[in-house]
């Protein structure tokens, strides 16, 4: 990924923070058959081991989980706020002509290892954990007890875990930094106005 300095985030909470927020990953994997691409909710332990813990489920349909080899160099792509930004928002545009369109963004790059977690224990917890957190907001919550065990057991018989050990965590802000504080402002407040509230929020706080 092409990373210059003023776009380059290292703090570890911000770089959790995308991924917790915006938790539907692009799973990238090189095997023997190529490139390929699953987009995939996970859950991230910023807390186990070196770099953190990230664990999904896939369907037992999808040939990735044998695939890949135990251990495989794999990338998790968590793509933030995001929004096309116009030349005609920047104040300093109106004045000097020296504006040019853009787009700004969030992005962490989760390099790590893939395992595969095969078990009806693990998915289950994948599964319990996932539901309690993207349930949260309801006002009767959705949980697996709401169903029949026979058919929570044939539902978690259909998929299986993934766990990818972190090995580094690459992030990316580019929310025009590069640019004077009242062409940033002006910026945020055309994305705000159109829709865009977080990425506007996050520029202003860059």
């Amino acid at each position: 990924m092409y990373l210059p300095d003023h776009f380059a985030e290292t703090r570890p909470e911000e770089l959790a923070r995308i991924i917790r927020e915006h938790p539907l990953g692009v799973l990238i994997t090189h095997a023997a058959e190529g490139l390929d691409a699953n987009h995939i909710p996970f859950e991230f332990d910023p807390g186990a081991g070196a770099h953190g813990l990230l664990t999904a489920h896939v369907a037992r349909a999808n040939p990735i989980w044998q695939r890949c080899t135990p251990g495989c160099p794999v990338l998790v792509v968590f793509r933030g706020a995001e929004g096309y930004v116009s030349p005609n928002w920047y104040p300093s545009k109106h004045e000097t002509h020296r504006q040019v369109p853009t787009w700004n963004y969030e992005v962490v790059h989760a390099h790590g290892l893939l395992t595969i977690r095969d078990d009806e224990r693990f998915v289950r917890g994948v599964v319990g954990r996932l539901t309690r957190r993207h349930e949260a907001g309801e006002t009767r919550p959705w949980k697996m007890s709401d169903s029949a065990p026979e058919f929570i057991d044939d539902m978690l018989g259909r998929i299986v875990g993934i766990e990818v050990a972190v090995t580094s965590l690459v992030g990316k802000r580019k929310l025009s930094q590069n640019k004077d504080t009242h062409d940033r402002l002006g910026t945020a407040d055309a994305l705000d106005a159109r829709g865009h509230a977080e990425l506007a929020r996050h520029m202003r706080e860059a």
